[in-house]
């Protein structure tokens, strides 16, 4: 396990190494931090061959792109913030590659969720990244299909796609799609059901499905954990899994990475937007500092968890 960076955030220390691992310390009794360790990105809201029924950002293919070359806020990132970037489909945008050089060239680490598909047609193009160190982490969100998982557990094999990351939706994915990547030191992240969106419509269409999917999942979810490398949670999934309940006290204290804007916040790029999360109703207009953001988000979250 190889250090990335580290750095002073308000009262927090923060250190990265290149297996995703990340490691918070503060002497104080609380974290207070002033800018934000990690944030989804949204680049684009283009998507073309995919539309998924239950995507809740209605990603499509008159999607606009995000004039992500001029964001100003991004001068203003601590070194080794880590970016989630997503779409749409971020390999439609223009500016993409000029826009991870120029994140590389502030330390910043980039990590990109590409669907399935759109993974599997430009696979050489995302190696090329990785080598480059353009890109450390891959998501890879996985189609809810036994056989595709295992094309993908395939190619996930390679060394080279050592930090992937396969996302599963809890409700659209079995356990039987997961089956094929078990056992093989994969890295999953369970993402909660967005009824957000065309999430809206699709959940309501597909209910029976979408909870009998969940319920197997909970059911399963302490003796699924041992059957990967690592499994991780957004904060939706933990409160629909319930997470908490399957680890010791100890276990959630070292685990848990905080509640939605306590250290994360989400950008709309396409939009102009900042919000807590990416299905939060309340956005405001972006500022060039990220700074008065993360404190307004940091606000919000402290009144929502009082």
């Amino acid at each position: 396990m190889k250090k990335l960076g580290e750095y002073i955030n308000g009262n927090c220390k923060v250190t990265i190494f290149d297996d995703g691992t990340k490691i918070r310390f503060t002497p104080d009794d609380e974290f207070l931090p002033v800018k934000p360790e990690s944030m989804d990105l949204k680049i684009t809201n283009r998507c073309t061959g995919t539309n998924c029924a239950f995507c809740h950002e209605r990603s499509g293919p008159d999607g606009e792109h995000g004039d992500i070359m001029n964001l100003k806020f991004i001068d203003t990132l601590l070194p080794y913030t880590e970016l989630a970037l997503g779409g749409g489909n971020v390999l439609e945008h223009p500016d993409f590659v000029p826009f991870l050089e120029k994140c590389k060239a502030r330390n910043l680490i980039c990590n990109v969720t590409f669907n399935q598909v759109h993974f599997l047609q430009n696979l050489d193009f995302v190696k090329n990244l990785i080598e480059k160190n353009l890109i450390y982490g891959v998501g890879v969100s996985l189609n809810a299909s036994k056989e595709k998982a295992e094309e993908v557990a395939k190619i996930l094999s390679a060394p080279i796609f050592k930090n992937a990351v396969v996302h599963v939706i809890n409700g659209i994915h079995s356990i039987e799609v997961l089956k094929p990547l078990m056992d093989k030191d994969f890295k999953i992240l369970i993402l909660g059901y967005k009824t957000f969106g065309r999430g809206i419509a699709f959940g309501q269409l597909m209910d029976p499905i979408i909870k009998k999917n969940q319920q197997e999942l909970k059911d399963n979810l302490p003796s699924l954990i041992s059957h990967f490398k690592a499994v991780s949670f957004d904060n939706l999934a933990i409160d629909q899994l319930n997470v908490k309940d399957i680890l010791s006290p100890e276990d959630w204290d070292s685990f848990y990475m905080g509640e939605e804007g306590q250290f994360t916040m989400y950008i709309d790029a396409v939009k102009g937007e900042y919000a807590v999360c990416s299905v939060a109703e309340d956005r405001f207009p972006l500022k060039d500092d990220i700074e008065p953001m993360f404190k307004h988000i940091r606000d919000i979250a402290a009144k929502k968890g009082r």
